[in-house]
């Protein structure tokens, strides 16, 4: 057992205290009752009298019985010890016959009554000097703690034994070659400095949750043959003034002690905010502690191997002094890998898992546009779990599909009781949303439509865009608003009346024709300019704020203009589900019987409708004289659709 340890030291005390009360309790209740005392000269009356019946001796102590009553009495002699009672009582003039009657008998107290008596003696004291001991070492332990208070929570890695290395990350094979290229300068630093190279301080990651940051930065760990400094940015900030400053100053000094070496500090936004923002003035122990990072990072002691690595998502809101050259010279960015990306992430986490001979990854990394890697790794997790609940032995192709539309959407929510009415509104409401993705050119392909709730919607109509996409087209925003409008369209021409099914479809649709309007200047009416300032409201979390810099009249105008594409998209969805009202019943028909359509079935009810387009960006020629006015696009012909022209804006 560890005497450090303090259950061990405070089970001592109790121990103590328990065996002090046990003898004190003992010795208590081991006393004789004393009924009666009396003097010497009465224990010589009463032998001479013949009135003793028994006479017990215990060291200096002389109890008597009488024969009249059987009652007993207690006396205290002062005597020499060597000495017997006997000898006494015969110089007071008592005859042998008279001793032999008194029938004196000398008991030798037990040893065990020694003991307890000198443990009641010594005990107590023993016990007061060890509460005073224990007082003193919580004294001293809680002083140890007040002095190391200050000290820095770095975890340290010695990288011996790598758990994970440069081959566990993918798909960011830009941000790997920085990191690799760091943590070489750190093993050769020859090679760089006799070009005149220097070491950099900072390397800044920066991207999305989930893209990677502390994974790279624990592979880093794993590759570099140097010390690793592990810390959150949250754990230098402290109530009390100060903390936060000295444990800057000592980590730094660790690693300088360590150095050449490498601390990464996560989540760095919770310390390095924007100095000076906030309601009512700032924090000012965070900013010392700010202060203190940016003086260590680059101070006066600038000759020192330490590479400061950080992470946040964020860089919007550090300060500016910390981003400067000299500080964090390299910012990596951490974007959503591509389709190449995912199948390298993917590659990565089934490895070592079982899979089956009909998985693709090719085609599950196309199915997962703008899944990061963190929603990769749950993604294969998921697919695992279903195939453990199936009772495979490995991860199939459909374990894969499934766990791509539960991360997406939710789990299936098959006990969800919906009658058949609402079912047939359901079903009417999602083939509303196919048909019209699939006749207008520029919506993504529709990949499955169900009926089966999941999460918290009634139904979902998926659409995967075939390659990955970085520019939007004014084209597209019309095309995807008309599909968002495809479900309430579908029920106001079926059944005459509408529900609260679209209010989601709604949302989006308004916000983003608003987003056309006055944030990418797609809006002919009000001509290529943004309006209104965003700000983020730094002391009140992630509320964002919208500053008007624009008139009561344009307000209007946007307003119009919103309302105008919004109703334009309807009235474009209504037009195409009036064409292709067989199309829609036929599809709503099958989905009440099977719930779920699948992307090869959908299309084989199209096989006599002309194969969906995708739109090419088809420069335009400069024309001598005269600006260079983009030419709008022809309406789609007939053959795929008959889609009415977009309205001209109002003059």
């Amino acid at each position: 057992m560890n005497p450090n340890n303090q259950w061990y030291r405070n089970g001592l005390v109790y121990l103590l205290i328990v065996v002090v009360l046990a003898a004190l309790a003992y010795q208590f209740f081991q006393q004789p009752r004393q009924t009666k005392q009396i003097q010497f000269n009465d224990l010589v009356t009463a032998i001479q009298n013949g009135d003793v019946s028994k006479t017990s001796v215990n060291g200096s102590t002389v109890t008597i019985t009488y024969k009249s009553d059987n009652k007993q009495a207690l006396v205290a002699l002062s005597r020499n010890p060597n000495v017997s009672l006997e000898q006494t009582l015969a110089l007071y003039g008592v005859t042998p016959e008279q001793l032999k009657a008194a029938n004196i008998t000398n008991e030798n107290p037990p040893q065990w009554d020694n003991i307890i008596t000198l443990l009641g003696t010594i005990l107590p004291f023993l016990l007061i000097g060890g509460l005073f001991f224990f007082l003193m070492r919580q004294a001293q332990s809680g002083n140890n703690q007040a002095m190391s208070f200050g000290k820095s929570r770095a975890r340290m890695f010695s990288g011996d034994k790598p758990t994970v290395t440069f081959a566990d990350v993918a798909g960011v094979e830009e941000a790997k070659a920085e990191l690799a290229e760091v943590v070489e300068f750190l093993k050769e630093p020859d090679k760089f400095t006799a070009l005149g190279a220097r070491i950099p301080k900072g390397v800044l990651l920066v991207g999305p949750p989930g893209t990677g940051k502390t994974l790279l930065a624990r592979a880093v760990a794993g590759e570099a043959n140097v010390p690793f400094f592990s810390i959150s940015g949250s754990e230098f900030v402290e109530m009390f003034v100060g903390v936060g400053a000295s444990r800057v100053r000592d980590l730094f000094d660790t690693a300088k002690r360590n150095s050449p070496c490498i601390v990464f500090v996560d989540e760095i936004d919770a310390v390095g905010r924007h100095r000076g923002a906030g309601l009512g003035g700032s924090h000012d122990e965070r900013e010392q502690t700010l202060n203190q990072i940016l003086v260590e990072m680059d101070g006066f002691d600038t000759d020192t191997n330490v590479i400061i690595i950080a992470s946040t998502n964020r860089p919007d809101i550090l300060d500016p002094a910390l981003l400067r050259p000299g500080r964090f010279d390299r910012r990596v960015i951490l974007d959503r890998p591509d389709m190449v990306g995912r199948k390298a992430i993917l590659e990565v986490h089934t490895r070592g898992k079982p899979l089956g001979d009909d998985v693709n990854l090719v085609a599950v990394a196309k199915s997962t546009p703008g899944f990061s890697g963190a929603d990769i790794e749950n993604l294969v997790n998921e697919a695992a779990i279903l195939a453990a609940r199936r009772n495979k032995k490995a991860i199939g192709m459909a374990d894969l599909q499934e766990a791509v539309e539960k991360v997406i959407a939710g789990p299936e929510r098959k006990s969800r009781v919906i009658s058949e009415d609402e079912k047939k509104v359901i079903a009417y409401h999602e083939a509303g949303h196919a048909i019209v993705m699939r006749m207008l050119p520029n919506c993504d392909p529709v990949y499955k439509v169900s009926i089966v709730s999941r999460g918290m919607a009634l139904g979902i109509t998926m659409h995967l865009p075939e390659d990955d996409r970085y520019l939007m087209r004014r084209s597209k925003f019309t095309d995807d608003m008309a599909a968002l409008l495809g479900g309430r369209a579908a029920e106001q021409i079926v059944f005459g009346d509408i529900t609260t099914g679209a209010s989601n479809d709604l949302e989006r649709v308004t916000d983003l024709s608003r987003s056309m309007v006055t944030r990418y200047g797609m809006s002919d009416l009000l001509g290529p300019r943004t309006f209104g300032d965003r700000e983020e409201l730094v002391f009140l979390g992630r509320e964002i704020s919208e500053q008007r810099n624009y008139s009561e009249l344009v307000a209007q105008q946007i307003d119009n203009e919103v309302k105008r594409l919004v109703m334009q998209a309807y009235d474009r969805a209504i037009t195409i589900l009036t064409q292709y009202r067989d199309k829609l019943d036929e599809l709503a028909e099958r989905l009440i019987k099977v719930e779920t359509v699948d992307a090869a079935e959908f299309e084989a009810m199209f096989a006599d409708a002309p194969p969906q387009e995708r739109p090419r960006y088809v420069p335009i020629p400069a024309t001598s004289g005269a600006a260079n006015t983009p030419k709008q696009e022809p309406p789609p012909s007939v053959e795929r659709g008959a889609l009415p022209p977009l309205a001209p804006s109002p003059a």
